[in-house]
Protein backbone atom coordinates (compact mmCIF):
# COMPACT_ATOMS: atom_id res chain seq x y z
CA UNK A 1 0.00 0.00 0.00
CA UNK A 2 1.23 3.40 -0.88
CA UNK A 3 0.79 6.68 0.82
CA UNK A 4 1.15 10.26 0.03
CA UNK A 5 2.13 11.94 3.01
CA UNK A 6 2.09 15.96 3.78
CA UNK A 7 3.82 18.07 6.10
CA UNK A 8 3.17 21.89 6.79
CA UNK A 9 2.72 22.49 10.22
CA UNK A 10 5.30 24.92 10.75
CA UNK A 11 8.53 26.10 7.77
CA UNK A 12 8.88 22.91 6.35
CA UNK A 13 7.02 22.04 3.27
CA UNK A 14 7.24 18.60 2.41
CA UNK A 15 5.85 15.45 0.89
CA UNK A 16 6.54 12.13 0.43
CA UNK A 17 5.51 8.60 -0.82
CA UNK A 18 5.33 5.50 1.58
CA UNK A 19 5.08 2.04 1.01
CA UNK A 20 3.19 -0.31 3.57
CA UNK A 21 4.46 2.61 6.77
CA UNK A 22 8.10 1.26 6.53
CA UNK A 23 9.71 1.76 2.89
CA UNK A 24 10.15 5.71 1.93
CA UNK A 25 9.72 5.77 -2.03
CA UNK A 26 10.85 9.60 -1.56
CA UNK A 27 11.20 12.44 0.34
CA UNK A 28 11.24 15.71 -0.65
CA UNK A 29 11.13 18.79 2.07
CA UNK A 30 11.57 22.77 0.83
CA UNK A 31 13.24 24.33 3.90
CA UNK A 32 12.07 27.70 4.78
CA UNK A 33 15.20 28.56 7.53
CA UNK A 34 17.42 30.50 5.57
CA UNK A 35 14.41 32.87 5.16
CA UNK A 36 12.61 32.81 9.03
CA UNK A 37 16.95 32.97 10.03
CA UNK A 38 16.64 36.87 9.06
CA UNK A 39 14.38 36.95 12.42
CA UNK A 40 15.39 34.87 14.18
CA UNK A 41 12.22 32.69 14.62
CA UNK A 42 9.47 31.35 12.33
CA UNK A 43 7.10 34.01 11.26
CA UNK A 44 3.67 32.29 10.59
CA UNK A 45 2.50 34.86 8.13
CA UNK A 46 5.84 33.87 5.69
CA UNK A 47 5.81 30.37 6.67
CA UNK A 48 2.06 30.28 5.53
CA UNK A 49 2.63 32.05 2.07
CA UNK A 50 5.46 30.03 0.99
CA UNK A 51 4.11 27.01 1.56
CA UNK A 52 1.01 28.23 -0.65
CA UNK A 53 4.20 28.78 -3.16
CA UNK A 54 5.88 25.64 -3.22
CA UNK A 55 3.55 23.14 -1.84
CA UNK A 56 2.01 22.08 -5.69
CA UNK A 57 5.94 21.50 -6.71
CA UNK A 58 6.72 19.53 -3.69
CA UNK A 59 3.97 17.20 -3.99
CA UNK A 60 4.74 16.58 -7.82
CA UNK A 61 8.26 16.25 -7.28
CA UNK A 62 7.60 13.55 -4.28
CA UNK A 63 5.33 11.67 -6.82
CA UNK A 64 7.96 12.25 -9.88
CA UNK A 65 10.90 10.62 -7.65
CA UNK A 66 8.66 7.61 -6.67
CA UNK A 67 7.71 6.69 -9.83
CA UNK A 68 3.77 6.95 -9.24
CA UNK A 69 1.09 9.14 -10.39
CA UNK A 70 -1.77 9.57 -8.21
CA UNK A 71 -3.74 6.37 -9.43
CA UNK A 72 -0.79 4.32 -7.92
CA UNK A 73 -1.70 6.19 -4.92
CA UNK A 74 -4.07 4.56 -2.08
CA UNK A 75 -4.60 7.14 -0.07
CA UNK A 76 -3.04 10.30 1.27
CA UNK A 77 -1.92 11.53 4.74
CA UNK A 78 -1.47 15.01 6.01
CA UNK A 79 -0.92 17.26 8.98
CA UNK A 80 -3.95 18.44 10.47
CA UNK A 81 -2.46 19.22 14.13
CA UNK A 82 -1.06 20.55 16.04
CA UNK A 83 1.20 23.49 14.48
CA UNK A 84 0.71 26.94 13.26
CA UNK A 85 -3.16 27.27 11.76
CA UNK A 86 -1.85 29.22 8.66
CA UNK A 87 0.58 26.61 7.73
CA UNK A 88 -1.80 23.62 8.99
CA UNK A 89 -4.56 24.63 6.56
CA UNK A 90 -2.14 25.05 3.07
CA UNK A 91 -1.37 21.81 3.60
CA UNK A 92 -4.98 20.30 4.47
CA UNK A 93 -7.04 22.03 2.19
CA UNK A 94 -4.02 21.19 -0.73
CA UNK A 95 -4.52 17.55 0.17
CA UNK A 96 -8.29 17.87 0.72
CA UNK A 97 -8.64 18.82 -3.07
CA UNK A 98 -5.66 16.76 -4.39
CA UNK A 99 -7.50 13.55 -2.74
CA UNK A 100 -11.30 14.51 -4.05
CA UNK A 101 -10.06 14.80 -7.78
CA UNK A 102 -7.78 11.27 -7.50
CA UNK A 103 -10.68 9.80 -5.60
CA UNK A 104 -8.43 9.04 -3.17
CA UNK A 105 -9.17 8.16 0.76
CA UNK A 106 -7.60 11.10 3.01
CA UNK A 107 -6.68 10.32 6.47
CA UNK A 108 -5.58 13.52 8.96
CA UNK A 109 -2.85 12.92 10.99
CA UNK A 110 -1.11 13.89 14.26
CA UNK A 111 2.05 15.74 13.81
CA UNK A 112 3.71 14.14 16.90
CA UNK A 113 2.37 10.60 16.18
CA UNK A 114 3.91 10.95 13.29
CA UNK A 115 7.58 12.24 14.62
CA UNK A 116 7.33 8.91 16.51
CA UNK A 117 6.53 6.80 12.89
CA UNK A 118 9.45 8.32 11.54
CA UNK A 119 11.11 5.50 13.63
CA UNK A 120 9.14 2.63 11.50
CA UNK A 121 11.09 4.00 8.34
CA UNK A 122 14.62 4.49 10.04
CA UNK A 123 13.95 1.00 11.85
CA UNK A 124 11.77 -1.50 10.10
CA UNK A 125 12.17 -3.99 13.06
CA UNK A 126 10.23 -1.63 15.34
CA UNK A 127 6.83 -2.04 17.07
CA UNK A 128 4.83 -1.10 19.66
CA UNK A 129 4.99 -1.31 22.55
CA UNK A 130 7.95 1.03 23.59
CA UNK A 131 8.46 4.04 25.27
CA UNK A 132 9.18 7.67 23.34
CA UNK A 133 10.48 10.83 24.11
CA UNK A 134 9.08 13.22 21.82
CA UNK A 135 11.01 16.66 21.97
CA UNK A 136 10.81 19.67 19.37
CA UNK A 137 10.42 23.25 18.54
CA UNK A 138 6.97 23.24 20.24
CA UNK A 139 6.71 19.86 22.19
CA UNK A 140 8.07 18.18 24.25
CA UNK A 141 6.11 14.24 25.93
CA UNK A 142 6.87 11.23 27.38
CA UNK A 143 4.78 8.49 25.38
CA UNK A 144 3.56 5.37 25.61
CA UNK A 145 3.14 3.70 22.75
CA UNK A 146 0.71 0.94 23.30
CA UNK A 147 0.12 0.52 19.52
CA UNK A 148 0.36 2.49 15.74
CA UNK A 149 -2.56 4.69 16.85
CA UNK A 150 -2.83 3.55 20.65
CA UNK A 151 -0.75 6.65 22.82
CA UNK A 152 -1.05 7.71 26.67
CA UNK A 153 1.01 10.88 27.52
CA UNK A 154 3.08 10.09 30.48
CA UNK A 155 4.84 13.27 30.87
CA UNK A 156 4.83 16.65 29.30
CA UNK A 157 6.03 20.25 29.36
CA UNK A 158 3.87 22.98 31.87
CA UNK A 159 5.56 25.59 30.24
CA UNK A 160 8.25 25.87 27.37
CA UNK A 161 9.14 23.03 24.58
CA UNK A 162 12.71 22.23 24.97
CA UNK A 163 13.45 23.23 21.40
CA UNK A 164 11.59 26.91 22.44
CA UNK A 165 14.18 27.08 24.98
CA UNK A 166 17.14 26.20 22.54
CA UNK A 167 16.10 28.52 20.07
CA UNK A 168 15.56 31.44 23.11
CA UNK A 169 18.80 30.67 24.71
CA UNK A 170 21.00 30.77 21.40
CA UNK A 171 19.19 34.14 20.29
CA UNK A 172 20.84 35.63 23.46
CA UNK A 173 24.28 34.12 22.97
CA UNK A 174 23.87 35.89 19.42
CA UNK A 175 23.38 32.12 17.78
CA UNK A 176 21.76 31.94 14.37
CA UNK A 177 18.58 30.56 14.13
CA UNK A 178 17.76 27.14 14.74
CA UNK A 179 19.17 27.58 17.55
CA UNK A 180 19.04 23.66 19.12
CA UNK A 181 21.59 23.21 15.89
CA UNK A 182 23.86 26.12 16.14
CA UNK A 183 24.29 25.53 20.55
CA UNK A 184 24.85 21.70 19.81
CA UNK A 185 27.46 22.83 17.78
CA UNK A 186 28.86 25.53 20.10
CA UNK A 187 28.87 23.85 23.06
CA UNK A 188 31.19 21.05 21.77
CA UNK A 189 33.97 23.90 21.87
CA UNK A 190 32.96 24.50 25.31
CA UNK A 191 32.79 23.19 28.84
CA UNK A 192 29.61 22.74 31.38
CA UNK A 193 31.32 25.23 34.56
CA UNK A 194 27.61 26.75 34.95
CA UNK A 195 25.16 25.07 37.12
CA UNK A 196 21.66 26.03 35.21
CA UNK A 197 18.62 24.51 37.10
CA UNK A 198 16.81 21.53 36.23
CA UNK A 199 13.23 21.12 37.33
CA UNK A 200 11.37 18.11 39.29
CA UNK A 201 7.62 18.03 40.29
CA UNK A 202 6.61 15.77 43.26
CA UNK A 203 3.09 15.30 41.87
CA UNK A 204 4.65 14.35 38.60
CA UNK A 205 7.66 12.78 38.15
CA UNK A 206 8.10 12.99 34.19
CA UNK A 207 6.72 16.06 33.40
CA UNK A 208 9.27 18.71 32.11
CA UNK A 209 9.40 22.75 32.76
CA UNK A 210 12.26 24.43 30.61
CA UNK A 211 11.02 28.27 31.03
CA UNK A 212 13.41 28.63 33.83
CA UNK A 213 16.18 27.28 32.17
CA UNK A 214 15.53 29.33 29.68
CA UNK A 215 15.27 32.75 32.03
CA UNK A 216 18.08 31.54 34.01
CA UNK A 217 20.45 31.85 30.96
CA UNK A 218 18.83 34.92 29.81
CA UNK A 219 19.53 36.35 33.36
CA UNK A 220 23.17 35.04 33.22
CA UNK A 221 24.22 37.11 29.94
CA UNK A 222 22.49 39.83 30.73
CA UNK A 223 24.05 40.22 34.17
CA UNK A 224 28.01 39.92 32.74
CA UNK A 225 26.90 42.35 30.40
CA UNK A 226 25.78 44.76 32.52
CA UNK A 227 28.88 44.24 34.98
CA UNK A 228 31.25 44.20 31.96
CA UNK A 229 32.38 40.64 32.75
CA UNK A 230 33.33 38.88 29.93
CA UNK A 231 31.21 35.37 29.56
CA UNK A 232 32.72 31.94 27.33
CA UNK A 233 29.81 31.47 25.12
CA UNK A 234 30.39 28.12 24.20
CA UNK A 235 30.47 27.20 28.47
CA UNK A 236 27.22 28.91 28.10
CA UNK A 237 26.13 27.11 26.05
CA UNK A 238 27.69 23.52 27.08
CA UNK A 239 26.03 24.25 30.44
CA UNK A 240 22.57 24.89 28.96
CA UNK A 241 22.78 21.91 26.80
CA UNK A 242 23.71 19.96 30.09
CA UNK A 243 20.79 20.97 31.49
CA UNK A 244 18.32 20.46 28.95
CA UNK A 245 19.48 17.30 27.58
CA UNK A 246 20.34 15.78 30.43
CA UNK A 247 16.56 15.96 32.32
CA UNK A 248 15.17 14.94 29.17
CA UNK A 249 17.26 11.50 29.03
CA UNK A 250 16.99 11.10 32.58
CA UNK A 251 13.15 11.46 32.92
CA UNK A 252 13.06 9.17 29.64
CA UNK A 253 15.16 6.27 31.28
CA UNK A 254 13.10 6.87 34.40
CA UNK A 255 9.81 6.46 32.83
CA UNK A 256 11.21 3.15 30.75
CA UNK A 257 12.07 2.04 34.39
CA UNK A 258 8.98 2.68 36.33
CA UNK A 259 6.62 1.26 33.28
CA UNK A 260 8.77 -1.84 32.80
CA UNK A 261 9.19 -0.32 28.93
CA UNK A 262 12.27 -2.71 27.25
CA UNK A 263 12.26 -0.09 24.19
CA UNK A 264 13.08 3.40 23.99
CA UNK A 265 12.70 5.80 21.32
CA UNK A 266 13.50 9.41 20.82
CA UNK A 267 11.34 11.40 17.73
CA UNK A 268 11.48 15.38 16.95
CA UNK A 269 13.83 17.66 16.12
CA UNK A 270 15.40 18.01 19.74
CA UNK A 271 16.25 14.42 18.77
CA UNK A 272 19.01 14.94 16.61
CA UNK A 273 20.64 16.88 19.53
CA UNK A 274 24.10 14.79 19.42
CA UNK A 275 24.36 15.32 23.67
CA UNK A 276 20.68 14.07 24.23
CA UNK A 277 21.51 11.28 21.52
CA UNK A 278 24.69 10.05 23.65
CA UNK A 279 23.34 10.09 27.41
CA UNK A 280 20.26 8.49 25.77
CA UNK A 281 22.29 5.79 24.49
CA UNK A 282 24.63 5.12 27.61
CA UNK A 283 21.46 4.80 29.82
CA UNK A 284 20.18 2.38 27.10
CA UNK A 285 23.35 0.32 27.44
CA UNK A 286 23.56 0.43 30.94
CA UNK A 287 19.62 -0.39 31.69
CA UNK A 288 19.96 -2.73 29.02
CA UNK A 289 17.12 -1.37 26.82
CA UNK A 290 16.93 -0.97 23.32
CA UNK A 291 16.95 2.40 21.67
CA UNK A 292 15.75 3.61 18.49
CA UNK A 293 16.59 7.53 17.41
CA UNK A 294 16.28 8.57 13.71
CA UNK A 295 18.68 9.85 11.61
CA UNK A 296 18.84 13.16 11.69
CA UNK A 297 17.24 14.02 8.05
CA UNK A 298 14.05 12.25 9.79
CA UNK A 299 14.20 13.85 13.61
CA UNK A 300 12.88 17.41 11.49
CA UNK A 301 9.71 17.66 10.30
CA UNK A 302 9.03 15.77 7.12
CA UNK A 303 6.73 13.94 4.75
CA UNK A 304 7.87 10.46 5.57
CA UNK A 305 6.65 10.50 9.03
CA UNK A 306 3.29 11.50 8.15
CA UNK A 307 2.97 8.83 5.18
CA UNK A 308 4.14 6.44 7.52
CA UNK A 309 2.35 6.89 10.11
CA UNK A 310 -0.81 8.05 7.91
CA UNK A 311 -0.60 4.24 6.66
CA UNK A 312 -1.52 2.79 10.16
CA UNK A 313 -3.79 5.61 10.75
CA UNK A 314 -5.40 4.40 7.27
CA UNK A 315 -5.28 0.70 8.49
CA UNK A 316 -7.19 2.00 11.85
CA UNK A 317 -9.50 3.70 9.88
CA UNK A 318 -9.22 7.01 10.40
CA UNK A 319 -10.20 8.76 7.55
CA UNK A 320 -12.18 12.42 6.97
CA UNK A 321 -14.30 14.48 4.50
CA UNK A 322 -13.97 17.66 2.96
CA UNK A 323 -15.27 19.11 6.10
CA UNK A 324 -11.91 18.11 8.57
CA UNK A 325 -10.25 20.71 10.06
CA UNK A 326 -7.20 21.95 11.47
CA UNK A 327 -6.11 22.01 14.66
CA UNK A 328 -3.28 24.27 16.17
CA UNK A 329 -3.32 22.69 19.72
CA UNK A 330 -4.38 18.93 19.92
CA UNK A 331 -3.12 16.26 22.72
CA UNK A 332 -1.08 13.33 20.95
CA UNK A 333 -3.92 10.76 22.36
CA UNK A 334 -7.35 12.60 20.79
CA UNK A 335 -8.44 13.01 17.18
CA UNK A 336 -10.28 15.70 16.03
CA UNK A 337 -12.61 16.86 13.08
Amino acid sequence: MRILGIESSCDETAAAVVEDGRLALSDVVASQVEIHKIYGGVVPEIASRKHIECISQVVGEALDKAGVGMEDIDAVAVTYAPGLIGALLVGLNFAKGLAFSAAKPLCPVHHLRSHIAANYVAFPELEPPFLCLVASGGHSHIVMVRGYTDFEILGRTRDDAAGEAYDKAARVLGLSYPGGASIDRLSKQGRATVQFPKVEFDDAPYDFSFSGVKTAVINHVHRARQRGEKIEPADVAASFNEAVAGVLAEKTIRAARDFGAGTVAAAGGVAANSLLREKLQKACQNDNLRLFVPPLPLCGDNGVMVAAQGYYEFLAGNVCGLAQNAWAVCPIDEQRA
